[in-house]
């Protein structure tokens, strides 16, 4: 991990003194977060590959097992409550056999859920046919939710939001956040931290947040390609203070994370672990650092707790989660 501050020591002493303290993670219980966004069904069709196909150059998989898993806003709550933290997701399914599945799952996984049935919309659903432990394709199906259920979700948040010490609101991009910028107002203005994990081009939907959570190719939408990492920090300062975040977290796949703050810029190398699945990363990154954030740590303590849980996640295949247990024995 490498530190740059702008006169301000303390993310610097306090980066010196991880390395001597272990992480405070055994006791996240008392977090209480509330999780937004766009759910999604994710399907796996698993099968071996032994041939390819007389019809088209393809491979012919033959499959043996199949299994659902809770996606996108979902695999976030996931990720809370398998760190032991207190959640509740608030989102939007349509009137069908996938959005019963979600309900199932994530009732199963201790989350306090609250699914708004649009009879409008099938629930989005993402299919994953993979051979030999590699994904071979991927198909979509997805629609956008209508505006009243939309407008009854925006009134359940503001009924629910002073039960919760910090806001994760997930953007995939499928409409589930139409009122986002109220969102970030109300629980801003109550005090609450809000992290958003972001899509599209268009940052400004998100201004006023605690931080926002990009990827690399997510922030190079937004600002563009820079050269070296000063180019970068340059950039991603100027757009914190465009945004008027307190934090804008970059993920940076092989290259780790980098945080830019107020005080400065902090710099976690990834861990190196075997690759498996990158799908669903940034799912358990947000959902760490709200946890960590939300138990009281510092935003280093935070970072390098988010950082490490990515390294564990990517070594899984499919949408995962972390357990508190794994991060604890990933941190010593």
């Amino acid at each position: 991990m490498t530190c740059v501050t702008r006169g301000v020591p303390a993310l610097c002493a306090k980066l010196s003194l991880l390395r001597q303290v272990p992480m405070g993670v055994d006791d996240l219980s008392a977090a209480r977060l509330l999780v937004v966004g766009d759910v999604m069904l994710d399907r796996y069709w698993f099968g071996d590959v032994a041939r390819i196909s007389p019809e088209a150059p393809v491979p012919v998989v033959k499959v043996g097992r199949s299994e659902e898993r809770p996606g996108g806003a979902a695999n976030v709550a996931r990720n809370v409550a398998a760190l032991g933290a207190r959640v509740a997701l608030l989102s939007v399914v349509g009137d069908d056999e996938a959005g019963q599945s979600l309900q199932r799952l994530l009732a199963a996984s201790g989350i306090d859920v609250s699914l708004h049935v649009d009879a409008a919309i099938s629930t989005t659903v993402k299919l994953r046919v993979i051979g030999r432990q590699q994904q071979l394709l991927r198909i979509d199906f997805e629609t956008v939710p209508s505006h009243e259920v939309l407008r009854a979700k925006l009134v359940e948040f503001k009924s629910r939001l002073p039960g919760f010490d910090a806001v994760i609101l997930s953007d995939y991009g499928k409409g589930g956040l139409t009122h986002i910028g109220e969102m970030i107002r109300l629980a801003g203005a109550a005090g609450k931290l809000v992290l958003v994990d972001p899509k599209g081009d268009d940052f400004s939907r998100y201004a006023g947040a605690t931080v926002v959570t990009p990827n690399r190719a997510e922030l190079r939408e937004v600002v563009g390609r820079w050269l070296d990492d000063g180019d970068l920090a340059h950039k991603a300062e100027a757009l914190r203070a465009r945004l008027g975040l307190e934090a804008l977290l970059v993920t940076r796949s092989e290259e780790g994370m980098s945080l830019f703050h107020a005080g400065g810029a902090l710099h976690e190398k990834a861990v190196a672990r075997e690759v498996f699945d990158v799908s669903g990363a940034g799912d358990t990154v947000i959902a760490t650092l709200a946890v960590m954030l939300a138990g009281g740590a510092s935003w280093p303590e935070a970072v390098r707790a988010a950082n490490v849980a990515a390294g564990v996640v990517v070594g899984k295949l499919g949408t995962a989660v972390v357990s508190r247990d794994e991060l604890v024995a990933a941190l010593k």
